[in-house]
């Protein structure tokens, strides 16, 4: 295959050749490939996470910084769940209903809705490019003697200071919701914790407030955060909380 043989342009490494070949079908091959022509990456080196609908890798630039690649998956995405979140969204009013029309546009969407947390100062990962199914964006991870160590989630490395990471979660949620987007997603799964410092990510899902659902998604996100610092010892009722975002609205 064509596909397979640019492959190595950008994967030297064996083992994630093979995995990339058999996860990914031509066309992403080849969007991938596109987006390191166009220098936004020059290789693909190892792999950060894999999902039912996405996998991440950490991938290095000419300069030598380290960017990651989200490659969404074109045949396990859940793309009627996606259509939910498109849907009533005015950015997304003309999207296909077949599965690659589905998933280009929730790969276009999580780009803009980082430009839109970006531009609010929100602590999220820069996006630098998109293609089709295909996303680059800031790579977070450790810097100093530990640079290029990817960080990882509140899942698997909870905050050494819960209190304060809960704080900034709190103005997270308000000042994205300023700027008319709620996450729709927002757990310690979705959250990394970059050195004590809280970085949200996965806002693919994220929907406008003139959402349908919004409202049923913005109580479901202060459900997740309410049950997951009562572990760490942070108890804030979902009431309590959701007063601590209004008060940081009013600011």
């Amino acid at each position: 295959m064509i596909a397979e043989e640019k492959l190595k342009d950008y994967i030297k490494e064996e083992s994630l050749k093979n995995h990339f070949v058999k996860v990914f079908d031509e066309n992403t091959i080849l969007a991938v490939h596109k987006l390191a022509k166009r220098g936004f990456f020059k290789e693909l080196e190892f792999l950060i996470s894999e999902g039912k609908e996405a996998v991440v890798f950490r991938a290095v630039t000419n300069s030598g910084t380290f960017v990651a690649v989200k490659v969404y998956k074109i045949e396990t995405s859940g793309f009627r769940r996606m259509q939910d979140y498109l849907e009533g969204d005015l950015r997304f009013k003309k999207v296909g209903s077949d599965k690659r029309s589905i998933v280009f546009a929730w790969t276009k969407k999580e780009y803009k809705n980082l430009e839109i947390a970006v531009k609010a100062n929100l602590n999220v990962p820069f996006p630098i490019a998109f293609y089709e199914n295909c996303l680059v964006m800031e790579f977070i991870g450790k810097k100093g003697k530990e640079k290029g160590e990817y960080s990882q989630r509140l899942k698997e490395n909870p905050p050494k200071d819960p209190e304060k990471a809960y704080q900034e979660l709190i103005k997270f949620i308000a000042g994205l919701y300023e700027q008319g987007l709620v996450h729709a997603d927002l757990s310690e799964y979705n959250i990394l914790n970059n050195e004590e410092t809280m970085v949200v990510i996965d806002l693919g899902q994220a929907v406008t407030k003139s959402h349908s659902k919004a409202e049923e998604f913005f109580n479901r996100d202060i459900k997740n955060l309410s049950k997951y610092f009562a572990k760490l010892g942070v108890n804030k009722s979902e009431k309590q909380i959701k007063e601590e975002v209004k008060k940081e609205l009013k600011k």
